[in-house]
């Protein structure tokens, strides 16, 4: 556990994003909103999302897209390696693709993210954490989250 993957939801017209990232076995995730997916402001984004998470973050996986090109920074906030997919091997980041598409249930493609607040993103973010799922023997990200965090505490 603590093997994360991250990628950005571009709004219509490339209006905003949302930075996304998910813990591989909770399926845990986390998401916040982003004027741009400038390397700057998805770097902070990330590292801001990760830091309270930050020792039980292992490793993080993304795609070869430019927003990640900042990888150094978030590698030494975090102490912990980036790694980027193969280009065009989107099922070596599945969970990823897959929770961007629960995403989009609730934002389709024409959303401009820029009209999207980071406390409407936190909601949806929270529904999905607390949805059971068949992949986790029906049990919640939240709740493995929760399990993990406990037992690193102790």
């Amino acid at each position: 556990m603590g093997d994360r993957e991250i990628d950005t939801v571009i709004g219509k017209g490339h209006s905003g994003a949302l930075v996304t990232t998910f813990e591989r076995v909770t399926e845990f995730t986390l998401s916040q909103r982003v004027n741009s997916k400038s390397a700057r402001g998805v770097t902070d984004a990330t590292i801001a999302l990760l830091s309270p998470y930050a020792n039980v973050v292992h490793s993080i996986t993304a795609d070869n897209g430019k927003e990640f090109a900042s990888h150094e920074r978030i590698t030494e906030a975090l102490d912990a390696p980036a790694y980027f997919a193969r280009p065009y091997h989107t099922w070596e980041r599945g969970l990823n693709e897959n929770t961007n598409g629960l995403l989009r249930q609730y934002w389709p493609k024409s959303t401009d993210f820029k009209q999207v607040t980071n406390t409407e993103v936190q909601r949806v973010v929270r529904k999905l954490n607390q949805r059971p799922r068949k992949t986790l023997a029906f049990k919640t990200p939240a709740e493995l989250m929760h399990h993990h965090l406990a037992a690193q505490a102790a």
